[in-house]
């Protein structure tokens, strides 16, 4: 029997598979077999060389350009383009790309440190928690934002013994979810040197400081240079704006609205990670715009799985989570952004279940 929490409720779900089977391990051996987790080097090849590449291309044109406003959309283009080649370095992080551990972290210090800014020891400390107990209170970080409150009890808390503009604030976070989301590209950056020049353990450390240094001095040395100040720092803020935005939109849309798992509860893997993810249904160029990131059962059922076969992957999971009767959820992008923005205006309102945990659908008195 499994127990989740949606605030002060709890509903249970009587598993459907035999006793003494596990079903995570009949999936894998299915996803296994159907070579979906093979290596796509060709793919990864090519995309390891034009990251460099184009971002080259960019600097080089904004050199040429020199000192006008149109550099704004240079900007523009700019952010799009970290953002992709940050979702390169999230495959790389996952072991997507090579089978040496060696090699994937390697090119997700050059691609995470040098080529975009962050800290790759600091994300892979964070998006590991995140991804062993998604969406589980007092575990996973996603949870826990200084702005914005994901669990009513953070509302709670931030609400108490505050005025009424900040209360109302509080009650209406979703409406700036996105908006704070400007802020989320500095906020990243600023993030990743506090944690290479903490004390905290981190491997690497030298290398770490010396790819951050050279890709945040160099940047900036280079925009100063070429835009007077007025003109540099609108760059800056639309680059470090609209990559935030875009980072966030990208993460938003999985997990923010499914369930919470209570601290204390238990679950197999298989309901872990499919119960508290959303998956976004689109294009192939909504994969590409979204790194892959629309299949998040997928991703989380294998992180290490290649990109390119989440798509073909996805077809397969819906089919045996169905059978299995374990709830697979996927919807389209803008009715995912509104879920967002609902569940954390209902959070902030103080509504102790601001969300309809879908294991409802599936409740079995004990």
């Amino acid at each position: 029997m499994t127990v989740i929490s949606s605030g002060p409720i709890r509903s249970t779900v009587r598993s459907t598979t035999p006793k003494g089977t596990n079903p995570f391990t009949e999936l894998a051996q299915l996803v296994t077999a159907s070579g979906l987790m093979r290596r796509r080097y060709g793919y990864y090849w090519t995309k390891l060389i034009a990251a460099p590449l184009v971002l080259a291309g960019i600097l080089t044109v904004f050199f040429f350009i020199g000192d006008t406003w149109w550099q704004l959309a240079t900007a523009a283009v700019l952010a799009v383009v970290f953002t992709q080649v940050a979702m390169l370095g999230h495959d790389a992080a996952h072991r997507q790309i090579f089978r040496s551990g060696r090699w994937n972290d390697w090119t997700s210090l050059v691609i995470g440190n040098l080529l975009v800014g962050m800290s790759y020891g600091w994300w892979q400390h964070k998006h590991t928690r995140h991804h062993g107990n998604p969406n589980k209170i007092g575990t996973d970080p996603d949870l826990d934002l200084p702005v914005i409150s994901f669990v009513p009890e953070q509302a709670d808390r931030r609400s108490a013994g505050r005025i009424g503009p900040l209360r109302w604030l509080i009650a209406h976070q979703g409406v700036f979810f996105f908006p704070i989301l400007l802020l989320e590209g500095l906020s990243l950056h600023a993030s990743s040197v506090r944690r290479v020049c903490s004390r905290e353990p981190l491997r690497r450390r030298p290398v770490e400081i010396a790819f951050l240094a050279v890709r945040i001095v160099g940047y900036l040395t280079l925009v100063f240079l070429v835009l007077s100040p007025g003109i540099a720092f609108a760059f800056l803020g639309v680059q470090l704006g609209l990559f935030g935005v875009y980072m966030g939109m990208a993460f938003a849309p999985n997990h923010k609205g499914m369930p919470l798992v209570a601290a204390d509860a238990k679950l197999d893997f298989l309901r872990r990670q499919v119960l508290m993810s959303r998956n976004v249904r689109g294009s192939r160029l909504l994969d590409t715009a979204m790194g892959g990131l629309n299949y998040q059962i997928e991703h989380h059922l294998f992180p290490s799985m290649p990109r390119p076969h989440l798509r073909r992957a996805s077809g397969m999971i819906a089919a045996f989570c169905r059978d299995h009767g374990v709830t697979y959820t996927e919807t389209g992008l803008w009715q995912s952004y509104g879920i967002v923005i609902r569940y954390i205006n209902r959070v902030g309102l103080g509504e102790r279940d601001p969300f309809e945990c879908p294991m409802l659908q599936q409740r079995q008195s004990v």
